[in-house]
């Protein structure tokens, strides 16, 4: 086991041992590679440096309450990264390529598998990019589909505590018709400007309006949004949000637990009538959210009088993690043990 203090884990890149590789070449996928290096050779005039194909996941696996390692939900990340290809033309990575890349880069890394108890996870970054050479505006003929894993910590410094969000109107992260459902780095990049400049101002992460009315709610930056009201889990549905895997799982909780779901426009004039409300995503989980300000107006909206998390966020996010690390029976079928020591 490494000498890491694993309860001060943050969300955070940390070098370990292994990535694995794989290149699209002459019209086939190779065989993948073992490298310890944390460098890829690109050509000057790849795609992904010049045009934007690029697009990644993340997922986790977890050292579970019985010691056994468990990766959570693999497939729907593969069928992800399979959007994401078509979206932006690049090669599709074959499942079996992805499965048996996640099953390795795991257990290559498994000494940086944080313990049980300790609240980490190792952190899987699969990547897929455009990394043949193009001048004009063309799909790459060639492309590395990459993952590295590290050992992380909570993805907001308070942890599972309420978070402050800003609405953001005069920013789009992504057009109606554009790549917002599929995880590709210029929807992030999109982002960033938005994103610091609230952090800046003191919140921990942004709320975007929908692009073409600003009426609607959109993406909660790197997060899907949610909200709770009258025993109902409301999240958004649109063509510019990415298809949360969390969220996914979080739905069928919440029907699980007894609650109504809907899965539908939510516009920005509701927030006040929420009980609760939460960003939820494979890196912070479930944050809650204490409140939101609309930056444009200056109009609070609070959810949190005493800075806990509500009482259906503490039981949607206990049984999700439960399942994760073990600790429930995992009855959907979602988890992937692994056979790690």
């Amino acid at each position: 086991m490494k000498n890491i203090d694993w309860k001060s884990l943050t969300f955070g890149y940390v070098k370990t041992n292994y990535n694995v590789r794989c290149y699209y070449r002459d019209g086939k996928w190779g065989t993948l590679e073992i490298s310890s290096s944390e460098d890829i050779p690109m050509h000057i005039a790849a795609t992904c440096l010049h045009y934007g194909q690029a697009a990644f996941e993340g997922l986790k696996a977890y050292r579970g309450k019985d010691n056994k390692v468990r990766l959570f939900r693999w497939e729907e990340n593969w069928k992800r990264l399979q959007l994401s290809a078509e979206t932006v033309l690049m090669q599709p990575v074959p499942r079996d390529i992805f499965e048996q890349a996640c099953r390795l880069v795991v257990q290559l890394n498994q000494e940086f598998i944080p313990p049980y108890g300790t609240g980490g996870s190792l952190y899987l970054r699969p990547l897929l990019v455009g990394s043949g050479a193009r001048v004009g505006v063309h799909p790459a003929d060639e492309y590395l589909f990459a993952i590295f894993a590290v050992p992380v910590g909570p993805y907001f410094k308070e942890g599972f505590k309420p978070v402050k969000m800003q609405i953001v109107k005069d920013y789009d992260r992504a057009a109606p018709l554009g790549t917002g459902h599929a995880k590709v780095g210029g929807n992030y990049a999109a982002s960033l400007r938005a994103g610091e400049r609230a952090h800046d101002e003191g919140f921990s992460v942004t709320l975007f309006a929908d692009a073409k009315t600003k009426q609607f709610i959109d993406e909660a930056g790197p997060a899907n949004f949610f909200g709770i009201r009258n025993n109902t889990y409301i999240t958004p549905d649109s063509h510019s949000i990415l298809q949360s895997i969390t969220n996914m799982s979080l739905r069928q909780i919440a029907e699980e637990l007894g609650l109504k779901v809907e899965r539908r426009q939510v516009r920005i004039d509701e927030l006040d009538t929420f009980e609760e409300v939460g960003a939820c995503g494979t890196a912070a989980v479930i944050s809650p959210v204490g409140s939101i300000q609309d930056r444009e107006t200056g109009i609070l909206f609070q959810y949190s009088k005493n800075g806990e998390a509500g009482e259906w966020s503490k039981k949607l996010y206990n049984y999700l993690v439960g399942v994760q690390y073990g600790e429930i029976p995992d009855k959907f079928g979602w988890c992937t043990e692994l056979p790690c020591e």
